[in-house]
């Protein structure tokens, strides 16, 4: 199995690839990143089958749209989030597979009521958003979070898998990348030990915590599943969208390079036909001539004009020379009748 975390410097949040025999899912996309996301998808030869938000996030926009409109991935989020455009809503206990592998979905809700745990099969990978972070966990003080529901849903639902099992958070803000059950029972200070969910709910609920600064533009957006309003990608996304246009630029070029071999190719081909050995070699003697003038028409027509009218040019020069060469080799014929003596008889 391919597995890569990826980090979005801006939000602190972590999105995660998981790949097996050409399959692949993401976790936690960010809009931002898309790009870098395509690009690594592209190196390790992998298809995107869906994207998997944990939850409809208050602090970053979610990739989930714009990966969607690229690469046709489903777009995967609690079907109680209520987002748009979402065609894969999930419940508690779903699976989502990819190769051989798959995630088994935990509903974890408290910190939203929308809030998703990934469990991967054999049960030693979990993902478990904002839910439970590295030592702490998510606030519960917007989008109908609840501190008691998050007490049972990681009492429940996370801290009940193995020991070992490796837990993933969507943010980590100290440059920690990954904890696990065992660790987060004994040392989170919120939740593990002998934490008493009476103490938790008094704890959260007067943290009193400012709002993500991002809070009134990325809950709307990735209750669209990260499609912008306008339906048009930011001014930095052209960047992106050039490249892709210049390789498909280099792409035709590279055609364009190699037509005139192939018109060389076919044009010796058809005066074969005239199944004369000596005009034969007439065309290999002249042929390289019909290719320096396709390749002259090549340059001169690459700027002006598009490809089709660089093919229609190249074809003409082929056809004159073809037609010269003709004519070439029936005077050259004509005359060889003319002057040759027939043989005296004995």
């Amino acid at each position: 199995m391919i597995f890569r975390q990826l980090f979005d410097p801006a939000s602190c949040t972590y999105t995660y690839l998981l790949g097996d025999r050409d399959e692949a899912l993401l976790i936690d996309p960010v809009f931002e990143q898309a790009p870098r996301d395509l690009a690594l998808l592209d190196e390790l030869g992998l298809k995107l089958l869906a994207t998997l938000d944990t939850h409809v996030h208050a602090d970053h926009v979610t990739g989930a749209w714009w990966l969607h409109e690229r690469c046709g991935s489903r777009i995967a989020l609690a079907s109680v989030a209520g987002a748009m455009f979402s065609d894969l809503p999930l419940g508690h206990g779903d699976r989502i597979r990819f190769g051989r592998r798959y995630l088994e979905v935990r509903a974890t809700p408290g910190h939203t009521n929308g809030c998703l745990t990934y469990v991967l099969d054999g049960q030693h990978m979990a993902f478990t958003g904002d839910s439970l972070l590295i030592r702490g966990c998510g606030r519960t003080d917007f989008q109908q979070g609840s501190p008691l529901q998050l007490f049972r849903s990681v009492h429940e639902q996370i801290l009940t898998l193995p020991d070992e099992c490796l837990l993933y958070p969507a943010h980590d803000y100290r440059g920690i990348t990954v904890t696990s059950v065992g660790e987060e029972r004994r040392f989170n200070p919120r939740l593990g030990g002998e934490a008493d969910a009476h103490d938790f709910v008094g704890y959260m609920d007067n943290l009193n915590l400012p709002h993500p600064k991002l809070m009134a533009q990325a809950v709307p957006a990735n209750l669209r599943s990260g499609k912008p309003e306008d339906a048009r990608l930011p001014a930095g996304y052209a960047i992106e969208l050039a490249g892709a246009a210049a390789d498909s630029s280099k792409a035709q070029d590279s055609i364009a390079a190699n037509v005139p071999l192939v018109i060389f190719i076919i044009f010796t081909l058809l005066m074969l036909q005239l199944h004369s050995f000596s005009r034969a070699m007439l065309v290999f003697l002249t042929g390289p001539l019909g290719v320096a003038g396709a390749a002259v028409a090549l340059l001169v027509l690459h700027r002006p004009f598009g490809f089709v009218a660089q093919l229609g040019v190249i074809a003409l020069f082929g056809m004159i020379i073809r037609n010269s060469v003709i004519l070439i080799a029936s005077s050259c014929c004509r005359a060889g009748r003319r002057y040759r003596t027939p043989c005296s008889s004995a």
